[in-house]
Formats: structure tokens, sequence, C-alpha cells
């Protein structure tokens, strides 16, 4: 066991490398500013796509980390590049928050304030404020949190809702993407503020904020969380459940993130019933474990309707998810799917000829070919985090 987690720390060490290096290499805009909007499977750029908030702010957490675990000067400037086009470009002066996107000069596009893209906004500029010691980059932080909490918090019902108008005005029609449910809550935007409140309170523990952190893990044990362990996804503005889908990438990934919160801001007391629940989550997410160590997409409650494509972050967030639920409850098999999910890796979407991970196989092993390299939802955000988190916690 001790050689393969010295095989394990020596690939990934290795890999943090190699996608940091293709965002560096491939992906700048030296004609435009910033970076790439989108970028395809074979490394053919779009030089007409729009500039996504998401993909900018993760950018910025990757270089940001990748500076703190490398020390590599050349990722300090990337992440430099990322922040000074963040706020130049998608900071609202008028109106406060972040445009969603800007078209490939800069301008922007798409001005509606969308919760989830600010919440890694806030997330990115805490880590680039630990990397750098940015006192312009917490200053901005705090201003998106106290944003968020005085126009999305739901004061009558609690929760943040999704999307609202440059202005600030609520949106009616507030899906995150194509692929997702016209919802005024979900799962997905709580779970990545939670994570941004749990980044910002690292560097600025105020009692303000680790009652939202509280709060927001209230709401994950009242109304996210299942009586199966997995987490329910799109709901009313009042909480009434309107999705019967599970996302097995999202059940592992919050399985950690909530648990790093609660390190924080609980008690002793309340971190033992929330370390049960945690790997209550890993255990239900075990439902979508493939025999060939990959993480399959989504089903329905019933198991009756199943997407099997395997997608990059997916796979991704399995061996955090798993590699934490190991550290809590010292069961080998946790730690054998972490080990499994890399052998599906490296086999299967790992980029070795253009570089960074394929979006994704279908469930015959064909390469989604059509699906960005790099773009507005494909970001060096969870494959750079894995390698970081695995490589600190089995140091």
């Amino acid at each position: 066991m001790e050689n393969k987690i010295l095989e394990l720390k020596s690939d990934l060490s290795n890999e943090l490398i190699r996608i940091l290096n293709y965002w560096k290499d491939q992906t700048v805009d030296l004609e435009k500013g910033g970076f790439y909007g989108r970028i395809d499977q074979q490394g053919v750029v779009d030089t007409t796509a729009p500039k996504g908030l998401v993909l900018n702010a993760r950018i910025l957490y990757a270089f940001s980390a990748g500076y703190r675990q490398t020390k590599q000067a050349q990722y300090l400037q990337m992440a430099q590049r990322a922040f000074k086009y963040l706020c130049t470009y998608f900071y609202d002066k008028t109106f406060g928050g972040m445009f969603w996107s800007v078209d490939p000069e800069g301008k922007p596009l798409n001005t509606k304030k969308q919760v989830y893209g600010i919440a890694f906004c806030i997330y990115a500029l805490s880590e680039y404020h630990i990397a750098f010691e940015s006192k312009e980059a917490l200053v901005l932080a705090k201003e998106l949190y106290e944003l968020l909490e005085s126009k999305s918090f739901d004061k009558v019902n609690t929760g943040y809702f999704e999307a609202f108008t440059q202005g600030w005005v609520f949106l009616e029609s507030p899906k995150l993407s194509n692929k997702d449910q016209d919802s005024p809550k979900t799962m997905n935007t709580h779970l990545h503020v939670l994570e941004a409140y749990t980044n910002l309170y690292k560097v600025w523990p105020i009692q303000k904020l680790k009652t939202s952190i509280l709060e927001l893990l209230q709401i994950f044990k009242q109304y996210f969380i299942s009586p199966q362990g997995h987490l329910q996804l799109f709901f009313s503005a009042k909480w009434d459940l309107e999705s019967d889908s599970i996302s097995y990438g999202h059940d592992i990934e919050a399985s950690w993130l909530i648990w790093e919160a609660a390190k924080l801001v609980e008690t002793q007391h309340d971190q033992e019933s929330t370390k049960q629940m945690v790997l209550s989550i890993a255990h239900a997410a075990r439902k979508g474990l493939a025999s060939d160590g990959s993480l399959l997409n989504e089903s329905n409650v019933d198991l009756t309707i199943w997407n099997q494509e395997r997608h990059w972050w997916q796979q991704a967030e399995a061996m955090v998810g798993w590699l934490n639920a190991w550290q809590l409850s010292g069961h080998s098999a946790d730690l054998d799917t972490v080990f499994n999910s890399w052998s599906f890796i490296k086999m299967h979407l790992l980029d070795m000829d253009y570089g960074e991970w394929y979006w994704g196989v279908f469930p015959d092993y064909s390469k989604m070919q059509l699906e960005d390299k790099a773009g507005f939802w494909k970001c060096p955000y969870h494959n750079s985090r894995m390698c970081i988190e695995i490589l600190n916690r089995l140091n």
C-alpha cells in the first residue's frame, strides 16, 4: 500500500504541472487580453467565443492554488493576469457584482448576476489573497460576500436565489445552463456558495461569515440531503422539491466540501453528526460507481433511468471525496476507490497528444470529441484541485 501511495503522489505531482502548463501555454489570449473563451479537443482556438465568468474565476483559482503548491513564478504571472482581467472586464462598476460573460474584446455580453459565478469569484479571490496577500483581492471578495447576503439571500425562507438582472432584479428564468432546470434555488449553487464562504473564512474569520456558513450547513441537512444520502438538486423558493435526479459527482463532491466547512465552524459535538452525514453521502454515491473504477453521470431516484457518460470533473471529485471518506472512516474500500478512479482517469481521460483532459467518454469509452477542451464550463479547477488536495492530504 505504501508503494501505491508513493506512486500516486508522484503521478499527481507531475499531472498538476501538466495541467497548469497546458493552461499557461495554450489558453493565453495575447491579442485581446486574458484567456481564450474556447478551445476544442484538437487545440483549435475559437477567437469568437465569449469569455465566461466561471472559466476566468476558475483560472484565477487554479494558478493561485498551483503557485501555493509549486512556488513556480510562471504560475504567479498567470494568476496576476487572471486577477487583472477579472477585475477590469467582469466587475460591474455601476451595480456591483460580476457580469456572467464578456465578448472576446472584453465588453459586457451577458450582464446578468448569476450567484454561482459570483461565488466562484469569492472562492478564487480568497485563494489569490492566501497565495499573494493581495489586499485588493480580499476587499473585492468581502464586497461580493456582502452583495450576496443583501441581494440573493432569502430572508423569508432562507437560502440563496439563483440569478438576477444586472441591476439585481429577480430573474424569472434563472437556470445556470441548458442542462439545468429553471428552479429558483438549487443545490449546486448553494454548494459553491458554501465552498466560497469557507475559503473566505480562512482569511476573514468574522462572526457574520461564520453564521452564514452555519446556516448553509443547516440548509444542506434540512433540504438537500435525502434519507438515502443523495443530494436533492432543484427546489422552489419555498423549498418544494422539483426534481428526482441523482448526480453522483455532486454527491461525492459535496461530501468533502461540507466536511471542510464543518471543520472550520462547527463545535466538536456538531462535527461528529456531520461526519456521519458526510460518510452517508459518500456511501450513497457508491451506487454510481462502475466496475471499471469510474463514476457514472446521473440516474433518477428509482435507478431506472441512467446517463452513463463519464465526465472529467466527476472522476476528479471522486478521488478527493473517497480519500476524505477513507481519512474519516479508515475503510480500505474507500482508499481502493481512489486508486481505481486514478487508473480510469489515466486510461481514458488524460489527453497525452493535445494536453489537459478530455471532457469525458461515452459508455463504450469513445471520447466526447465535440465537447470543449477549454471553455465556458471546461476549466482547470476540478482536476488541478484534485491533485493539490490529494497531495496535501497524503503528505
